[in-house]
């Protein structure tokens, strides 16, 4: 089996390490939603404006040059936060079912990341395999908190740890499924202009839940404080991870 593939496959699965936390047994189960919800918020918006922005800007500046290219960015960024608001308007949000249409919506999002994230790291492995491997320990590494972000809230609303696993597991599988996306159909028509305009609406849409379900969420079980703290510890840990593997 081809190893850029098998290295795309693990950096997707990475993100069930994430559900770690439901087979916890604790006292106080606020405490590891507060933590869970407001750390993956963190997570979600540094990896939108220290990763994706960027990239965006810069593969849409191979194409548009300049002011164009920001522009272009700014755009597609509101339609992501458009299109994460017309989403949340169609989830059901049934009394107790908050927390599980949370989990789903970080699904979505994280799926939506996750395939042109597999696609290039297929990509770069393919072609650069030590580049490969650090891409591959840093995907794996950011893609732990998105899988708290969905399975924690989703077994505290159903209960299920089968669900719970289920949805993180499909959510992991979509990097593998870019993979094969580029290894069969997708190579010959990935541009730097589509990949940017992909990178950028995902960042709007991961803003958007990180800043209107996430925290809210988090909120909503009064302890400020906690929050605040470990929403920095979020931005923390992938400001270090980009150190460690840059």
């Amino acid at each position: 089996m081809n190893t850029a593939f098998l290295m795309t496959t693990f950096a997707g699965l990475s993100t069930l390490i994430g559900t770690i936390f439901i087979f916890v047994k604790v006292k106080n189960e606020n405490n590891i939603l507060i933590a869970s919800l407001s750390f993956a918020a963190g997570v979600m918006l540094t990896v939108s404006f220290s990763d994706l922005l960027p990239e965006s800007f810069l593969s849409l500046k191979e194409v548009f040059y300049g002011f164009p290219a920001l522009l272009i960015m700014l755009i597609f960024y509101v339609v992501g936060i458009l299109i994460s608001m017309f989403i949340d308007k169609k989830m059901p949000d049934e009394n107790n079912n908050h927390l599980k249409r949370v989990g789903l919506i970080s699904m979505l999002a994280i799926i939506l990341h996750n395939i042109p994230e597999g696609i290039a790291t297929y990509l770069t492995s393919t072609n650069d395999m030590r580049l490969g491997i650090a891409l591959t320990s840093a995907i794996a590494l950011h893609n732990i908190p998105e899988g708290i972000s969905i399975s924690v809230p989703i077994y505290y609303a159903t209960r299920s740890r089968f669900k719970a696993f289920g949805y993180t597991l499909i959510s992991g599988l979509s990097e593998p499924l870019g993979a094969i996306l580029a290894a069969l159909f997708l190579s010959p028509f990935i541009t730097p202009g589509i990949m940017g305009i992909l990178y950028a609406i995902i960042a709007g849409i991961m803003t958007h839940i990180s800043v209107y379900e996430l925290l809210p969420t988090s909120l909503n079980y009064q302890n400020t404080k906690k929050t605040l703290c470990f929403f920095l510890i979020g931005i923390a840990f992938m400001l270090g991870s980009h150190i460690l593997f840059s």
